[in-house]
């Protein structure tokens, strides 16, 4: 790969030849035109090496797990406990029972918020306590800790936002209290790309013995995940926006806190003996997987973690770091357009909002749909945010490690286009 001036580098750069593993790539929309998918943060496209797992285990080995004696019961339990395997190791889980599987990151989020509303001490959140979550949460992160407030009484608090779109720390031991029994907060902002400072958070947390939750749910597909790392209690993250499919989600919990905590969903699988008086429940993981897991689904996010791992999550980083990089600089030459969030792409995620002029986002998303290029527009599920600047929703872009410099030139003389016919 030839070097681009000033910013990219063909050693920071993946080789485009990762492009060919991922069919759809190869499309045309609208007449012929190439796809430029730039919308990462949504949802990721699938190598061929996961739409084959999927398409080997249904042909071969579908069948439900953990309770049956046949061949195939058993090769399908061994793929789906395979691949908790796989995600324990992934993300340096200490153990493979922390590894809880859900069907999506608002499901993981959920099921911590509804399992501390169930707790005994001391992790009950009542009428006393408080619950602090951040202004750039996704809805996933403010609704559940919302509803759990409005049943128990546990006030919420939150962490406002500074101008460029990073966490105003300044009061956070006000935030932060002795009351404080969860904090919950996002490592990598889906509209804003913040990478938020961890340490100082978690720190504050521990000093007054709160648990703390995190919504990896745009850090885990694009960069090294070390749970023990974080020193985090709680780390939700999804598989569809990793190469996986849809309808997978993890939850990984520590190993005491999961023995400790009550189940939310009952039914087969997550009980030890039921009668008609009381029952008892199965040891983590499986105290929280009530029913028939989405065991197709696992198996397929265990294949996008093999591919992953392949190529390598630090080179991943760095390439969607280059391009972030590279994105910031050429949508800067665009006129009237407002990047939302930092504007370096120093502690910065691979997802940039803007707003271009008195554009609206969906206008500005239709007109470069109609050229091949698909964004996101609207509040991105992250509606505070968008209150917070004043605007009514932005135009996402969000890379990944099949995208490249000439998509985000593609993007910029989109851009233009829209400007021209709007002008």
């Amino acid at each position: 790969m030839t070097q681009l001036p000033g910013l990219l580098t063909s050693t920071s750069l993946l080789d485009e030849a990762i492009r060919k593993d991922f069919p759809i790539l190869d499309r045309t929309v609208h007449d012929g035109k190439k796809l430029v998918y730039l919308d990462n943060a949504a949802t990721s496209q699938k190598p061929r090496q996961v739409l084959d797992a999927l398409n080997e285990y249904y042909e071969r080995y579908n069948a439900n797990v953990h309770r049956g004696v046949h061949v195939l019961a058993e090769e399908a339990t061994a793929l789906y406990e395979g691949a908790r395997d796989k995600v324990a190791a992934f993300i340096n889980a200490p153990s493979r029972d922390e590894v809880i599987f859900t069907k999506n990151a608002s499901e993981s989020l959920n099921l911590v918020a509804n399992m501390l509303g169930w707790a005994d001490e001391p992790y009950r959140v009542d009428h006393e306590t408080e619950i602090v979550i951040t202004e750039m949460e996704h809805h996933s992160n403010i609704v559940p800790w919302q509803l759990l407030a409005q049943r128990t009484g546990a006030k919420l608090k939150w962490f406002g936002l500074t101008d460029d779109g990073r966490l105003d720390l300044s009061n956070i031991d006000e935030i932060i209290t002795e009351k404080t029994k969860i904090v919950s907060f996002v490592l990598v902002s889906n509209i804003l790309g913040t990478v938020n400072p961890v340490e100082a958070i978690v720190r504050r947390a521990q000093e007054v013995g709160a648990l703390v939750c995190i919504d990896a749910s745009q850090a885990a597909p694009h960069m090294p995940m070390d749970v023990q790392a974080l020193q985090a209690d709680f780390v939700a993250f999804t598989g569809h926006k990793m190469c996986g499919p849809t309808g997978i989600g993890v939850l990984w919990g520590r190993q005491e806190l999961l023995e400790d905590l009550p189940p939310f969903l009952g039914g087969g699988e997550m009980i030890e003996t039921v009668s008609m008086h009381s029952s008892t429940y199965a040891p983590a993981p499986h105290k929280f997987e009530a029913g028939t897991p989405p065991i197709a689904q696992a198996v397929g996010l265990g294949a996008a973690i093999d591919y992953l791992s392949a190529i390598g999550m630090d080179k991943i980083l760095a390439h969607e770091h280059a391009l972030t990089e590279y994105a910031v600089k050429r949508l800067g030459e665009v006129p009237d357009l407002r990047i939302i969030g930092p504007t370096t792409a120093e502690d910065r995620g691979a997802a940039i909002s803007f707003t271009l002029g008195d554009i609206h986002p969906h206008d500005v998303g239709q007109v470069l749909d109609e050229q091949g290029i698909a964004v996101r527009v609207g509040h991105h599920c992250a509606r505070p945010v968008c209150l917070r600047y004043g605007i009514p929703a932005t135009t996402r872009a969000s890379f990944y490690l099949y995208s490249t410099p000439a998509e985000i030139d593609a993007l910029v003389d989109g851009l233009e286009h829209v400007r021209n016919f709007f002008g």
